[in-house]
């Protein structure tokens, strides 16, 4: 492969990257409302919610991993798929239980789903660039997912607006990335 078809590529994969994660922030926004809107009124509502988020990010892995290369080249996007349908499945089962239940399996997927995050992201730095905010993403997953934990614990009882505070910052961590891989596009176009 030539300099000039590996900048071609480079460049395709970094429009994709804002795209993917726009397309994340959006659906996350988009969540995060529903959560805070109407799931209060609907136990349905919230429990589709509550499956729905860890099933998209499972989807969402899957597609950004194809779109990147492969699962082959991507191996902590395709474990983040597995462990976000494990998760998925596993709240399921836990709604039946408590939402304490649900709280702790978010916490445990917080947790892993945050560090296989950070993991790509590190990966991803070198070639692509504006990945800190991924970065801070994955690890404050891991730290959040451990207060989770925590507060799956206590007696309270805890509502889908725990998981919903998550969301909303992780849409933010991806919009930021999305903004800072938009802006350094234009950079470097200007800098040519």
């Amino acid at each position: 492969m030539t300099n000039r078809e590996m900048a071609a590529n480079t460049a395709d994969q970094a429009q994709w990257l804002k795209q993917y994660y726009l397309l994340r922030a959006a659906f996350s926004f988009a969540w995060v409302v529903t959560a805070f809107a109407i799931a209060p009124s609907s136990a349905a509502i919230a429990a589709t919610l509550l499956v729905a988020y860890p099933a998209w990010d499972a989807a969402a892995n899957y597609l950004d991993a194809l779109s990147s290369g492969g699962l082959n080249q991507n191996r902590t996007q395709g474990l983040n798929v597995l462990v976000s349908v494990a998760t998925a499945i596993a709240v399921v089962l836990a709604l039946r239980v408590s939402m304490n239940w649900v709280l702790g399996i978010f916490g445990a997927w917080a947790i892993l789903s945050g560090l296989l995050q950070l993991g790509t992201a590190v990966r991803r730095w070198q070639r692509f660039g504006a990945q800190w905010a991924m970065v801070l993403s994955g690890g404050q997953s891991a730290l959040a997912g451990g207060y989770f934990i925590f507060q799956a614990s206590m007696p309270a009882v805890p509502s889908i607006a725990n998981v919903a505070g998550y969301a909303a910052v992780g849409a933010l961590y991806f919009l930021v990335s999305a903004v800072w891989l938009t802006v350094g596009s234009w950079r470097r176009s200007a800098a040519l």
